[in-house]
Formats: C-alpha cells, sequence, structure tokens
C-alpha cells in the first residue's frame, strides 16, 4: 500500500478506516471546510483530493489536472488553494478521531504515555531561527505503540508537560526539555505520575528543610556505587516546593568521554566553555519522578526510563516511512493541511506496518 495508492485503488479502504463517508462529511460541514459544491461534488471527493495534493509532488495544476482526469472534480488550481486553506480544522478533527477510536487505554498494568515533540521547516526557510518551523507535539502510548495525541503549532507552541490531557493512572515520560516543576505539580494532581530526565542546573533543588540542596554534591558522594536514589523538593514560581525522587545512574566509562566531549561541544555552540560543573554533570544519567520505590525500585525506573526511545522511533517512521518533510506552500492553512494529512496518514499506516513488519528504521 503507497501514498498514490491510498487515494486512487485503496481509496474505499482509506474512507472506511477514517470513519466513513458520513462522519467525515459531517466533519467538513461542521468545520466548514465544505459548505457547497462549487466543481467539487462532494466533501469526500474534496478530501482525496486534499490527500492527494499534500501526499503528492504533482503541485497545485498537477493535482487539477490528475481530478479532471480521474473525474474527480473539475476545478482550477487557483481554486483548489482556496479549498485546501479551509480543511484545517477538518484535518484536525479526523485525526483526533482517529486517535480516539485506535488508542484505547491499557487495559492492564500502568499506562505508558511517552511525551516528545518534532518539528519541520517551513518553507523557503531552513529550520534555524525564531520564525522558521512547523512543531508537532506527540504523545506516544504503550504498550499499544500507538500515537495517542497530536498537536501541530507553529514556533511559537512551546514544549509542555501538561499540554497532552491527563489519563488518570499514566506515568507520563519525558526528556529534559519537560522538567517544568509548575507543569509537573498540575499533571500529578491530576491522577498521574511522572518520569523525566533531570538537570543539575535547570531545577531548583532543595531538602525538606527549604535549604537549598547541592545535587552535584549528592552525586559525588556516590561515586564508590555509581547510583543515587533519594527523596528531594523541587522549587516551584508558585505553590509549595514539589516533594520528589531523584534518581541517578554513573555512566560506564566507555561512554564518559563521548558525554563530555558533547557537553564540551554543546557550549562552543552558545560561544562559551563548559564548566567542570556541567561536565560532571553529563557524566550521570539523572532522573526526576513520583514514581514510589516501594513500588518501583532504583532498577524498575531505569528501565521505565529506557521505553522513552520508542517515541523516537516513532517519529523516524513518521518522517521515513510517508515521507513528512518541510511542506512546499508558505502559506500558513494551506502548509498546516499538508502537515495534517501527513499526520493522518502516518495513524493510517501504523497498524499496517506492524502487521506487516515493515521496520520503522
Amino acid at each position: 500500500m503507497t501514498h498514490e495508492s491510498l487515494t486512487n485503488e485503496d481509496w474505499d479502504w482509506t474512507v472506511g478506516k477514517l470513519g466513513g463517508a458520513s462522519l467525515i462529511s459531517t466533519i467538513a460541514r461542521e468545520t466548514k471546510a465544505f459548505v457547497r459544491a462549487r466543481g467539487i461534488r462532494n466533501a469526500i471527493d474534496l478530501l482525496r483530493l486534499t490527500l492527494s495534493y499534500c501526499l503528492g509532488h504533482i503541485g497545485l495544476r498537477g493535482t487539477a489536472a490528475w481530478a479532471e482526469a480521474m473525474g474527480v472534480a473539475s476545478v482550477s488550481d487557483v481554486a483548489l488553494l482556496g479549498r485546501f486553506r479551509n480543511t484545517t480544522e477538518w484535518l484536525s478533527r479526523l485525526v483526533a478521531h482517529l486517535l480516539a477510536r485506535e488508542c484505547p487505554n491499557a487495559a492492564k498494568g500502568r499506562l505508558i504515555r511517552i511525551l516528545d515533540g518534532s518539528s519541520v521547516a517551513k518553507a523557503g526557510r531552513n529550520g534555524q531561527g525564531t520564525n522558521g518551523l512547523w512543531r508537532i507535539h506527540a504523545c506516544f502510548e504503550l504498550p499499544s505503540e500507538r500515537f495517542d495525541f497530536l498537536e501541530l503549532t507553529d514556533e511559537k507552541g512551546g514544549e509542555r508537560i501538561d499540554r497532552v490531557p491527563v489519563v488518570p493512572g499514566e506515568i507520563r515520560l519525558a526528556d529534559a526539555a519537560f522538567l517544568q516543576v509548575d507543569q509537573i505539580g498540575d499533571v500529578i494532581e491530576q491522577g498521574a505520575d511522572v518520569l523525566v530526565r533531570g538537570s543539575w542546573r535547570h531545577a531548583r533543588w532543595l531538602e525538606e528543610s527549604g535549604q537549598a540542596l547541592d545535587i552535584l554534591a549528592e552525586l559525588r558522594k556516590t561515586e564508590g556505587v555509581g547510583r543515587l536514589d533519594r527523596t528531594v523538593w523541587l522549587g516551584r514560581t508558585r505553590g509549595a516546593p514539589l516533594k520528589m525522587r531523584v534518581v541517578a545512574l554513573h555512566k560506564p566509562p566507555a561512554t564518559v568521554a563521548e558525554a563530555r566531549r558533547k557537553a564540551k561541544l554543546a557550549a562552543a555552540k552558545k560561544g562559551r566553555q563548559a564548566s567542570e560543573q556541567t561536565l560532571y554533570a553529563s557524566e550521570w544519567v539523572i532522573l526526576v519522578t513520583s514514581l514510589t520505590e516501594e513500588v518501583f525500585p532504583t532498577d524498575d525506573i531505569f528501565k521505565l526510563y529506557r521505553m522513552r526511545w520508542r517515541i523516537e522511533l516513532a517519529f523516524k517512521r513518521l518522517k521515513s516511512l510517508i515521507g513528512l518533510r518541510s511542506p512546499p506552500a508558505k502559506d500558513p492553512a494551506l502548509a498546516r493541511s499538508w502537515i495534517l494529512s501527513h499526520l493522518l496518514i502516518i495513524l493510517l499506516v501504523e497498524p499496517l506496518s506492524e502487521e506487516f513488519g515493515v521496520s520503522p528504521s
């Protein structure tokens, strides 16, 4: 099954997987993506045209010519542009519907939800600077191995650990970019547990008394053992300090040199030298969690966090399997529709790639 077949010989299958013609048409009317015909007979034909343009490489004129030849529609490329610009909310609703249907909560054990983001450059840009990106915010669910949340924003939409609605009882995994203590507190209050990568600099480490805690000094105390597991408090801008647990593991000797090299390189890119504290911290994997030691011993915490790489594989599949890349259109509405079409297709083909043994790499 290919991109082309999904909008040609497999089109009926695509429509069925998206919920059927009635549902698709209803959402199109509700979002005003399809109000009247004007050369395009119905919402199903409009969706077929939208996906054909967004997933193909023939541009607006080529799509108009293809539609004429296939008997799908008789419409100019200019008219198509106007119609495509109104499809963003419609495609977003279809993505949300597919997620809700395909990603039920885990029936057994704890539900694991991994948060991360990815980005593609805007048309005509190289992805550098403050105004050159489209950001995809995602949540990947285990054990079902499915995206259960996808949101598209521009570069102003920052990564937030509370962006994804909480499922009570879930364990939320994320990297150090999501070490946002105020938001973590909100997520925990809604019934989730959190496991995120820690940072010695980007958190206010405290003792129970409220006194500052030197987390690097705590790590040095355990050098003979090579691991740390203790209760800490993290300072918040609002509310009392958040009681958490820090779990840290010293990296194997073979990887310490590489970790220090990367830390120096990262500092050099910002025009400064890496401090000795930064270099020492780079030798450790530092995790912060609300999970208790009684239920999740130290080794289990590290095993759990290693699952975070699954969302990186999922993003790799998103970009390689369906060819997600920088949208060709500079028009924001058209660019959003272009990216959302790709998100829609990955939700359709994910189960197929697993069923037929397609590797995400």
